[in-house]
């Protein structure tokens, strides 16, 4: 398989070096030169299938013969290691619990697979990689806490001052060793651009090999496929209807894969992409003009995003194609307020917690419902609600139950640098003290 270069089409790279480069040239993101179809009798069958059995026949297209199948199969069986049930809320919306891995985020399943990879790709080169990653707040867990102790690897996150939670921060702050992570003075948008400023920065990258974890990496992207697949496991079992798809959307990543799954052969009758007051592309699918706005700081922070980077590989994948797009995904922007009384409704109705995350989802996926009665689905559940205590005890008035296992990390020291939003700044630490 062959990757093009979205603002380079000339620029064609195989698997191994699109992992490894991260982005190309321009800072133009990777795109799969052809679409691998999913078997009819395989989505019919899924039940019949295993986790680990999915995951691997969703990405054997994708990697080819770049890893043996072997060697995938481990990876993959590492990357799907932990629960991922589709539990009902209601009559017409489920949940996918994406939370149940190390970070208690669905980014664990994209960090997860992008860093064995990555490690089985370096096993026989000199070289040492330096993952450079901006998070909005799941992505620096999961992508520390996936590339922790991975030798010839260095980690540097950067991440903005006062808009990521507790749990959160320490996920990304706690660990030291290859990881390091850089407390920027400004928003997610300020620290992506220092990522791609040092991407396309001459003597940065002739002092460092650098590659990046976000979203815009195929190998953190191209994995989120499997969990659709493997929430479509469990809906066949229950519905004979194709489900609406609600989905968290911030960088928009995560809806990417889940419409590159689609054009695969996943069943699928609509995709709801649920923002937050970020409505850049709410407001693209009224107007048809894409306008990036400075980001806007909300209680589902890994979601403030103002210019989201995925969003070009959805246009790619509908041939850019503005009518076929808008009957295939509806977008809502969700406020705060309504965030809140979401989470509070659903808990006080249901007896379920959601987090600001899946409450966005949830509420822009009610809405399309409202619209579409006779339709059901599920949203994703992007993170435990012990990542957000604060919005969700406020919403329930009920204390959540934290695991050991973060009462261990709340307790360990948090190890940062605070840099402005300068570029200088983070030149000065990535050459001397990378």
């Amino acid at each position: 398989m062959k990757y093009y270069n979205l603002k380079d089409h000339l620029e064609k790279i195989n698997f191994r070096e699109a992992t490894i480069k991260g982005q190309g040239k321009e800072k133009g993101l990777f795109f799969p030169e052809s679409i691998p179809q999913f078997h009819e009798e395989f989505i019919q069958n899924l039940h019949q299938y295993s986790n680990e059995e999915i995951a691997f026949k969703c990405m054997k297209g994708f990697v080819g013969d770049e890893i043996p199948s072997e060697i995938l199969k481990e990876i993959v069986t590492e990357t799907v290691s932990f629960e991922i049930p589709l539990v009902k809320i209601n009559a017409q919306i489920s949940i996918l619990e994406l939370f149940h891995g190390p970070t208690l985020a669905f980014k664990d399943i994209g960090a997860r697979f992008m860093s064995r990879c990555l490690s089985y790709f370096l096993k026989d080169e000199q070289k040492k990689v330096t993952v450079l990653v901006a998070t909005s707040g799941d992505t620096g867990g999961a992508v520390a806490h996936g590339f922790y102790k991975i030798p010839q690897i260095n980690v540097v996150i950067l991440y903005p001052k006062n808009r990521v939670s507790p749990v959160q921060e320490k996920q990304l702050t706690a660990l030291g060793e290859n990881i390091s992570a850089l407390e920027v003075n400004g928003s997610f948008d300020d620290c992506q651009n220092l990522v791609k400023q040092a991407f396309s920065d001459p003597t940065i990258n002739s002092h460092l090999f650098l590659t990046s974890a976000n979203s815009i990496n195929v190998a953190r992207w191209l994995p989120q496929q499997i969990y659709y697949l493997i929430a479509l496991k469990q809906w066949i079992q229950h519905h004979n209807e194709k489900p609406v798809i609600g989905v968290p959307s911030g960088n928009f990543g995560n809806i990417c894969a889940g419409l590159l799954a689609y054009f695969r052969g996943l069943p699928a009758s609509h995709f709801v992409a649920a923002c937050n007051a970020n409505h850049v592309i709410p407001d693209y699918f009224k107007t048809q003009n894409y306008q990036p706005q400075k980001a806007v700081a909300t209680l589902s922070n890994a979601m403030d995003v103002g210019d989201p980077s995925n969003f070009v590989r959805i246009l790619e994948l509908f041939g850019y194609q503005f009518e076929t797009l808008k009957n295939k995904i509806s977008a809502y922007s969700i406020a705060d307020d309504q965030t809140m009384s979401t989470i509070r409704e659903v808990y006080e109705k249901y007896g379920y917690i959601l987090e600001p995350h899946s409450a966005v989802a949830f509420a822009a996926t009610e809405k399309y419902l409202q619209e579409n009665p006779e339709q059901k689905g599920f949203i994703l559940g992007t993170a435990h609600p012990v990542k957000f205590p604060d919005a969700v005890e406020k919403s329930i008035h009920t204390q959540i139950e934290i695991p050991d296992s973060l009462n261990e990390l709340m307790k360990k020291e948090k190890k940062t640098v605070e840099i402005h939003s300068d570029f200088e700044e983070l030149r000065r630490f990535l050459l001397h003290k990378i």
